[in-house]
Formats: structure tokens, C-alpha cells, sequence
């Protein structure tokens, strides 16, 4: 299965970015290293929160099945045309309140530090991109028949690997909660920070690392 920053590297990814940039009027080279942070990120917190218990699973695959489908991503100029509808960044809002809770804020000015992109400007970005990654991440679950919450950590858990997915999700976990106590976000953000750089060069891990250094 190929993995969420793969996104990236496909026209989609490539318009998403280039869109992104104009509407923010930054780098699109920052924009598109901000989202190869970010998305990693946001991808292994969906997956905490959908294995947390059966009904956040069947509320994360209720939202694919009944908004989030992946047709989002066919007219991604209609997305961008005239600035993002209003509706579609309160949508985008309330899905990183939902996954980040409190430390929604911590991350961003974490990924700001990192990216050298504003604070203000990358909790606009991550608002207008995380309808259209939800929307990827329908139409995956379409491709793979994904039906009910059990088959759905698997989905994120793929989404998350690389030519070796367990190392990947093992990278990510120890970065993602490097202090053990269950708490993603305030290691994310110790690790941009602190530049605390875990795990081996390679796949995932390594974009993520030269990213870091």
C-alpha cells in the first residue's frame, strides 16, 4: 500500500501544494515541507484515535463513508477557485481539534518553528489541506474495500508504512510519543523543537529525518 506522503509525489499532491502556496502566498517549497511533516503527523493521530476504542473507529469510518469519499480531490482548482469556501475551513477546523485536542496549537507553532512559515499561517494551511487529506483518505478506503472499524487501523496503519511498514509505524510511534506517557503532540513538538531526531535513515523515517536536521 502506498503511503500518505505519496500524496505528495501524485498530481494531486502536487496541485495541493502549489494551491496551498498562492493561497497563503508562501514558498511552495516550505509549503510542501511543512506538509511532509505535518501529514505523517496527523495520519498516526487519526490512527491513535480510531484503535482508542470501537466508537471513535466507527465515528472516523461513519465520516469517510458520509463526507469524506475522496471526490474532494477531483476538482481540487474548484476547492481553491476564488479563495476556500468558509464551510470547507470550519470542516477542516473541527477535524484537527478532533484529532490534536488541546495541543492543536502546540503542534502548529511547532511546525512553524520548523518550517520557518508563521504560526498564524500554518494553522490556515493545515485548516484548508486536512479536508482533502480526509478525502484521500476516503477514497483509500474505497480502493480497499475498507467496511467496518476493525479493517480501518490496518488502513491507517498502511498508510503510515513504507517498503517496511512495521519499522515505519515503530519510527513513528517512539517520535510521536517519545516520553511513553500516551501523549502524541508534546513529543511532535519536542522533537521539532529540540531537535530530538529518533529511529534509522530509510523510507519514511528517513524523509521525515532529513527533514529534521
Amino acid at each position: 500500500m502506498s503511503g500518505i506522503l505519496d500524496l505528495l509525489n501524485s498530481d494531486s499532491g502536487k496541485s495541493l501544494v502549489n494551491e496551498l502556496a498562492g493561497q497563503t502566498g508562501q514558498d511552495e517549497s516550505k509549503t510542501g515541507q511543512l506538509l511532509s511533516m505535518a501529514l505523517p503527523v496527523l495520519m498516526q493521530a487519526m490512527n491513535r484515535n480510531a484503535s482508542a476504542s470501537p466508537e471513535s473507529a466507527d465515528s472516523l469510518l461513519n465520516a469517510l463513508n458520509s463526507k469524506h469519499d475522496g471526490s474532494i480531490l477531483n476538482d481540487l482548482e474548484g476547492y481553491f477557485k476564488g479563495g476556500v469556501d468558509e464551510s470547507a475551513i470550519n470542516d477542516g477546523s473541527k477535524i484537527l481539534n478532533h484529532v490534536l485536542g488541546d495541543k492543536q496549537q502546540h503542534v502548529e507553532h511547532a511546525l512553524s518553528q520548523k518550517s520557518g512559515i508563521n504560526a498564524g499561517t500554518v494553522a490556515q494551511i493545515l485548516k484548508m489541506a486536512t479536508p482533502l487529506i480526509m478525502g484521500y483518505l476516503g477514497k483509500k478506503k474505497a480502493e480497499h474495500n475498507v467496511n467496518n472499524s476493525g479493517d480501518l487501523g490496518g488502513l491507517l496503519g498502511g498508510l503510515l508504512g513504507g517498503s517496511d511498514p512495521k519499522h515505519e509505524r515503530s519510527f513513528l510511534e517512539s517520535i510521536l510519543d517519545a516520553d511513553g506517557d500516551g501523549s502524541i503532540v508534546d513529543d511532535v513538538a519536542g522533537m521539532f523543537l529540540d531537535g530530538n531526531k529518533k529511529g534509522n535513515s530509510g523510507g519514511l523515517s528517513g524523509m521525515i529525518g532529513d527533514l529534521l536536521k
